[in-house]
C-alpha cells in the first residue's frame, strides 16, 4: 500500500512518519507550505493520504478536489510540537497508525 504523509513543511512530522512505516508500506512525505509543496503527481501516486491535522485535510481538499475524489484521506491529529525522529513523536505516530490500520484495509 502506498502512503503519502503530509504536514505543513515536510520537516519533522511527515518525514518521520514516512521513515517509521517504510518497512511496512511504500511511503513518501510532502509539505503544504514549503518551497516544493505537495504535487498532483504525489496525490495521484498515493493510495492513502495521511495528514497530521484537520487544517491540512481542508487545505488538500481545496487544492486537489478532483484528485481526492477516490482517495482515502485520513488524519492523525498530531500537533506541530515535535522535532524529526523525536521518540515521543515516533510513539504517537505508532499509536495513531494502529487505530487507522483497520480503516486503511478497506481502501
Amino acid at each position: 500500500m502506498k502512503l503519502l504523509f503530509i504536514c505543513n513543511q515536510n520537516q519533522h512530522r511527515s518525514p518521520t512518519a514516512a521513515h517509521v512505516f517504510k518497512d511496512r508500506f511504500v511511503t513518501s512525505s510532502a509539505g503544504l507550505y514549503n518551497e516544493h509543496p505537495v504535487t498532483v503527481e504525489q496525490i495521484e501516486w498515493a493510495e492513502v493520504i495521511i495528514v497530521m491535522d484537520e487544517r491540512q485535510r481542508a487545505t488538500l481538499a481545496e487544492r486537489f478536489p478532483k484528485q481526492l475524489v477516490h482517495k482515502q484521506l485520513l488524519c492523525l491529529d498530531i500537533p506541530d510540537v515535535f522535532l524529526r525522529n523525536d521518540p515521543k513523536l515516533v510513539s504517537l505516530l505508532t499509536e495513531r497508525m494502529k487505530s487507522l490500520e483497520p480503516v486503511m484495509q478497506l481502501a
